[in-house]
């Protein structure tokens, strides 16, 4: 389970970059929501407290400093977590990969592949995966019996 996992992790195709598109939309909405709820009014209190706390006002014009940091804080909180939760661990399966310690996805072997030919090929043609006595996705080669 755990090596299906990791390899499903570094199988690049677009519908995992969707999938990760999707999860970080939904996990930035969780940070930006943390920082609405506790952050903002934290910022709130120490710049002054009260509606206007977190800005000043020069010539007229509102300066929200503290939506600002609020919203400093929303991003530093997102990449941190990305980039424990998913840049480094990558990184470090990657280095574990290159020097040999932990082996990568299985590729099929030429038999598979062939057998996997033979069987489009008899599709295509209509007459599904053939009477293999040894079972249908399956080969005899020669020389066996």
């Amino acid at each position: 389970m755990i090596k299906g996992f990791k390899d499903f992790l570094l199988r690049g195709n677009v519908v995992d970059l969707a999938v990760a598109v999707v999860i970080g939309a939904a996990f930035t909405g969780v940070v930006t929501s943390f920082t609405e709820s506790f952050l903002r009014p934290l910022i709130g209190l120490v710049g002054g407290g009260g509606r206007t706390g977190g800005s000043f006002v020069v010539d007229g014009q509102t300066f929200a400093w503290g939506d600002f940091l609020n919203s400093l804080l929303t991003f530093v909180l997102t990449a941190t977590v990305v980039y424990f939760v998913v840049v480094l661990p990558m990184k470090l399966i990657l280095e574990r990969r290159k020097r040999g310690e932990e082996a990568g996805p299985v590729a099929p072997t030429q038999v598979e592949l062939l057998v996997e030919i033979r069987d489009l090929l008899r599709a295509e043609q209509g007459r599904g995966p053939g009477q293999d006595p040894s079972g249908p996705g399956t080969t005899t080669l020669p020389g066996q019996l």
